[in-house]
Parts: C-alpha cells; structure tokens; sequence
C-alpha cells in the first residue's frame, strides 16, 4: 500500500505533537525523581488509569490478538489469560493498596519496607533490579520487532530509500524503521518523564478508541454474518469448550491447522486450567518491576491506586476489540483465498497493514496508523520510563553518587534510557518473530518472578536471603529448563519453573536467620496484609492495640471471581457487536450489569469504608510516634 499526501501529514503531525507535548513538560518533569517518574503524584487516577491502558494496548500484542481471533474466533477470549490479563482485578481489589500503602518510588525501593536493610535486604535489591532491567529488555524488543514489521507495509522501502544516504539489507527494512519510532519515543520520554508518558497516552488513546471504532464499523458494514458463517468452522463464533478444540480449517484454510498445531492449544481445556493455575498465583504475586508497577506507586492514594486498576479494563477492553475483532473477520472474508494460495508460507502477522490498505479510505488510514504508531509509542515510552526508575534511584543513587543533586539526577536518568534503548534494539536484531518473546516473557520469565514474590505477601517469615535465592534460581532455570523441552511451548514446564523457584525460596529463607522484628512489625502495621503473619500479628497488635486483624481474605478472593467474570464481560461484548450476535450479546451485558452492581456493594463501598479508618489509623500512630 502506498500512502497518499494527506495520511502522511497526520502520521507527521502526530509525531511533531508528541515531542512537543515532551518539551512542554520538561521543566515540571524535572524537578526531582518523583516527579520526573511518578508525576510528583499529583496525577487523578483515570488519568493514570487511561495512560495504563494505552500503555497495554501496544501494537505488537493487537497484531498477535488478531491472529488468535482469526483462527481461534471466540475462543480467543481465554488466551490472553497468559498473561494474565485478570492480573488487573487482582489488582483492583486488593493489591494495589497494599502496594500503594508502602509510598516508595520504585518496586526494588519497596522491597526496603519488606525485607528492611542488611545482606540479605541487599541481595533482594539487587535481584529485583536485575529483574526489571531484563524484563524491560524483553518488552522493548517484543515491541521493536512489531513496529518494525507492520510500518514496512507502509512505508516500502524502494520508495524510503530514494531519501536516505545508505543501502539496507531487506531483511534489515523493519529494524530501521523500528530504530526510528522508537527514537522519538525514546526523546519525549526521557524530556517529559511520567508526565509526558501520561499526557501523551491521553491523547493517544483518543486516537487509538476513534480507530478502534472506524474498523468496527467498516467490518459490520462490509461482512454479513452468513458471509462470516461460510468461511468459518463450526464452533468458532462460541467461546465455549471441550476437552479439544474442535475447530477443523482444514476444508477452508488447510495451513491454519499447521498453525494450531504449532500453538499446542489443541487440549484446550488442559491449556485453560494451567493457565488459570498460573495466572492465580502470578497475579497474587502482584505487578512485576514495570510500568503498571510505576503507574500504581505514581497513584495519589491507595483508593485511587485501585480505582486505576479497576479502570484499565473498562477503558481498554472495550475499543481493543472492537478493532481485534473488525480486522479478524475482515481477514477471514476476503484474504482467506490469498492465505490458501501462500500454504505453508502463510503470516498471520500482516492482517493488520493489509486489512487497513485495502479497507480504510484516505484520511482514516493516517488517523488509523497514527493510533497504531500511538499504541506502539505508549507501550514503549512506559517501558523505557521504568528501566532508569530502578538504575538510576536504586543503582546509581544508592552506590555510585548517593549526593547528586536534582540535575545530575534526570541527566543519569537520560542516559540510562538511552542505553535501555539501544540494547533492546540489538536484542532485536535477532529474534525471530514476536509471539517467540512474548511467550517467554509471559511463561518462561515469570514463571521464575512468582515463588518469591507471592510469599513476600503472605510469610511472615520470607527473608530477604530466600527473596534473593528463589528469584535467582526461577531467573537460571527460565533460561535454562527451555532447551530441555525444544518445540514445548513455556506454559507446559511453568510448574517446574514455579517449583524450582519456590524451592530455592525457602532453602534460602530457612537456612538463615529470621529478620528483624521492627521491620516485620512496620510492614504489617502499614500494608496490612493477609496471610501467614500470626506471629507478627500478634506482636504488632501488643504495639499498637488500635490495630486490627485483616480478615478479608475470602471476601477477597468472592470479589476476584466476580470481576474476572465482569472482565470478560467487558472483552466478549465488543467481539458479539462486531459478528452480530444479538441474544448472546444482551445476556453479556446483562452478566456485565449484574457483576458490576456486585462489586458495587462488596468492593467499592467497603473499600471506602476501610479507607477511612486506615487513613485515621495511620493518623493516630504517626502522633504517638512524635510523642
């Protein structure tokens, strides 16, 4: 597709606003590191909340959603559940205000409150740190390669080429043209910090939601459901399941089976129960060191921390899909002849570009690639945003020059974004496609983050030496346990990795001494965790007798179940509008209605409610401590 004039000067535009909105927000941004990183936390939470989504809805991950509904239709529902993406109900109802009660800066400067100072305190730093630096370098590559492959559509480079002053390689096209967006993210991200990423996803997502819709719409406009039904297998407008899947494409796109095989999701009910294992205890183990963990310290509040959280899925869940769901069966109606034609060599991963060259009209296919080029833009600014957050306050800071002032501060922070950047993009250069990161990232790495963090939450006794132990041994055997299991997609051996990890928690925990109470007793007393923390409870209760117990475990874990079904509510109504599907529509919306007057009554008011008498608590210690 060859853009005309006018798509240019919006996809132009765009960009020049972006770096102004970075130059606008320099001076305030750089004042300190809690503003140049958590916005001085002054930011309202929908704000916070509207950027986290923007953040999510990166164009990489939309590029591999749209396969998943092309081949796997309303079955697709479940899968993100890799993820997991009902990490954010978790969130929303409770631990975001654990998190948010700690007011640290970072989520290696959190583990202070937990595990206090002294050796192994130290240890559990410096993994955190290394933690986040390698999940940030994973994310940044993921995200390099899908830019990279979708603007080569758009931009060929026969036509580039005749403006540069070098010759590239074909198969080095995308690098380039990754290499320059992520550039002007990487600009107004390290000018404007957490306020430039902020202001910039609030215009972003505007854009992205104005796509969102235009795609929805042309799909309901071209595609009839009996056109859809005769280039589908059965089953696939249900999100329903057996055992197996059940989708045969072999009599309509011969290859897609290849794929599916490839996919190893054919015991999908197998798939789905260990992915609800796995989400469940890596969404209990709270965030990982990335920008959803920046966004919530960044929070004014803990009730506005979980307020973010609560508000990702409804601002996100909504518009994503309406475009998932409108370039899937665009895709399936009128490029299935060309798919058939390529057989083996067919690449679900061009949906995108060429649903948009042959279906939106001039004009809206700038606006559209605007918002594409915006969905990469913001993923990437958040990431690169929380790298110099733990190299620069935890590194650099803590070890190298704990006296610098202001300035030399955010220069450090600048530099380390850049080297973030550059690294990423070399890492690139050799991966082969995205879902081969994305599956390590979401299966192989956190299968080895999750042991340790998780009992950080609920173990009275979890020492920093078994915090340190456990990440490390999960970190090794996320890289070394996948070459033992070639062509095994990670969520298969996840139970090793969380099994190894967990025995290199507790050895390590065991075979030191137990911390400090005074640490203990200030980490329960100000989070207010539950779990096993008995001990610790009681001797914090003779403290501090205003203190009470919490006891809200299982009102908790009632309100998790309602809103990861009130989440899917949120997903499956978009996909229902875009196929037509009337009845199941309306009983979605109704389930959506239902669970949300639900959460209503058992989370919100009593979150409220909680939230004053926590505020009043910490009032009241704080003057006995001045006495």
């Amino acid at each position: 597709m060859k853009l005309q004039l006018i798509d240019i000067l919006i996809i132009a535009l765009y960009l020049v606003a972006m770096i102004v909105i970075g130059l606008m927000l320099k001076k305030k941004a750089s004042k300190n590191l809690d503003s140049y990183f958590l916005g001085g936390k002054t930011l309202p939470f929908y704000m916070l909340g509207l950027s986290n989504a923007s953040g999510m809805f990166d164009i990489s991950g939309t590029m591999w959603m749209v396969y998943l509904s092309f081949v796997y239709g309303l079955k697709s529902l479940w899968i993100p559940w890799l993820w997991p993406v009902f990490n954010q109900i978790f969130l929303m109802i409770y631990l975001s205000i654990w998190l948010r009660r700690s007011n640290v800066l970072t989520g290696a400067e959190w583990i202070r409150t937990r595990f206090g100072y002294g050796k192994g305190a130290n240890l559990s730093h410096t993994i955190v740190i290394l933690y986040a630096v390698v999940g940030v370098l994973g994310f940044l590559s993921y995200g390099f390669i899908g830019i990279g492959k979708f603007m080569e559509i758009f931009f060929p480079w026969e036509i580039v080429s005749q403006y540069v002053p070098f010759d590239v390689a074909p198969e080095y096209v995308p690098h380039v043209y990754g290499i320059f967006f992520t550039t002007i993210a990487t600009f107004y991200v390290m000018l404007g910090g957490l306020l430039s990423i902020v202001w910039t996803d609030v215009v972003q997502f505007l854009i992205m939601t104005v796509a969102g819709v235009v795609i929805a719409v042309i799909a309901m406009t071209k595609v009839s459901p009996d056109m859809l039904a005769a280039r589908v297998p059965d089953g696939w407008n249900s999100p329903f399941f057996g055992w197996h899947l059940d989708l045969d494409w072999s009599g309509l796109i011969p290859s897609v089976m290849d794929k599916m095989a490839a996919d190893q999701y054919g015991l999908f009910t197998i798939v789905v129960m260990m992915m609800l294992f796995k989400g469940i205890f890596l969404s209990m183990a709270g965030p990982a060191p990335n920008y959803d963990m920046q966004k919530i310290l960044a929070c004014k509040s803990p009730k506005e921390a979980a307020l973010m959280s609560g508000s990702v899925p409804v601002i996100l869940l909504i518009p994503r899909y309406l475009m998932i769901m409108g370039f899937a069966v665009l895709a399936i109606v009128f490029f299935s002849d060309d798919f058939v034609a390529m057989g083996a060599d067919i690449d679900f991963e061009t949906i995108l570009p060429r649903a948009i060259g042959e279906f939106v009209p001039v004009g809206l296919a700038g606006l559209l690639l605007a918002g594409l080029l915006a969905a990469f833009m913001s993923t990437f600014a958040s990431t690169v945003n929380a790298a110099p957050a733990y190299l620069v306050n935890d590194v650099y800071l803590k070890y190298i020059n704990p006296g610098a002032p202001a300035k030399v501060q955010i220069r450090a922070s600048y530099l380390v974004s850049v080297l973030v950047v550059v690294i990423s993009t070399v890492i690139g250069f050799f991966v082969e496609n995205i879902n081969s990161v994305l599956q390590w990232i979401v299966s192989a790495l956190y299968g080895g983050y999750i042991a340790a963090n998780l009992l950080k939450w609920h173990w009275w006794r979890f020492n920093g030496y078994g915090y340190f132990w456990g990440m490390l041994v999960g970190i090794l055997a996320a890289m070394i346990v996948p070459q033992f299991f070639p062509g095994t997609i990670p969520l298969y051996y996840f139970p090793l990795l969380m099994f190894v990890s967990l025995i290199g928690c507790i050895v390590g925990t065991l075979m030191t001494d137990p911390m400090d109470e005074d640490t203990l007793i200030r980490f329960y007393v100000r989070v207010r965790p539950w779990g096993f923390w008995k001990p610790i409870e009681k001797k914090a209760i003779e403290r501090y007798p205003q203190v009470r117990r919490n006891t809200n475990f299982k009102r908790d874990m009632f309100n998790v179940a309602v809103g990861i079904v009130w989440q899917l509510c949120l997903t499956i109504i978009p996909m229902y509008i875009v196929i037509k599907e009337g009845f199941p529509l309306v009983t979605s919306i109704i389930i959506l209605g239902i669970t949300t007057l639900i959460l209503k009554k058992s989370w919100y008011d009593k979150m409220n409610r909680e939230e004053k008498e926590y505020n009043a608590l910490m009032d009241e210690l704080k003057l006995e401590e001045k006495k």
